[in-house]
């Protein structure tokens, strides 16, 4: 006889890596309205705290429709986190070109000088694609995080830039799902489980 490992959504924290530049994955049955199913890229990680933005709660809103005198520009807005909602952020391919940047990883950076992009956007200079706006992002206080990964609930990850770039190609629950495929089996069967077991 053999025994099934059930224990399908404990996750060995043991291999993860926090840093900068790396994605969370949340497990498959949180509630949480911002974190459910969503994958969250960490911009910034030291003993201050943790910066990051959920890059799968997509808004159909374009961005110069929530900021006033912003150029027009077709790029949508993504929900980022619980934290300062009222406030716009951005991640984007163009560091080399806005003054202010903060470096992530490769060619991905976020924040700059928000006067320079309106100019650069009104140039033409920036594509959509370069660019993805968050309202608000999600934030940890130290060891916060690691509290969390410790109690199961997110798998760390890393994904290229393009991958980050171009989510918005995907609805949120098939990034969510894309993204876990890296991990192998076990945690493949968390694609196939309702997101509401209770209905079923």
């Amino acid at each position: 006889m053999v025994n099934l490992d059930l224990d399908i959504f404990k996750i060995d924290s043991s291999q993860f890596v926090i840093e900068k530049g790396k994605v969370l994955i949340s497990e498959p049955f949180t509630r949480d309205f911002y974190f459910k199913r969503s994958v969250v890229l960490l911009a910034e990680h030291n003993e201050e705290g943790t910066v990051g933005f959920i890059l799968n709660k997509s808004v159909e809103i374009p961005v110069n429709e929530v900021l006033k005198n912003f150029p027009e520009f077709n790029s949508r807005l993504s929900i980022g986190g619980p934290v300062k909602p009222d406030t716009i952020y951005y991640i984007h391919t163009i560091g080399n070109i806005l003054p202010n940047s903060l470096h992530v990883f490769d060619n991905l950076y976020w924040g700059g000088d928000f006067t320079e992009l309106k100019e650069i956007i009104k140039a033409g200079i920036v594509k959509p694609e370069q660019i993805k706006f968050f309202v608000g992002y999600s934030g940890w206080n130290p060891k916060q995080l690691d509290n969390e990964i410790s109690e199961s609930f997110w798998l760390v990850s890393k994904l290229s830039v393009e991958s980050i770039m171009t989510n918005f190609n995907y609805n949120q629950n098939d990034f969510w799902r894309q993204s876990i495929k890296s991990f192998g089996n076990k945690y493949q069967l968390w694609t196939t489980f309702p997101e509401n077991p209770d209905l079923n």
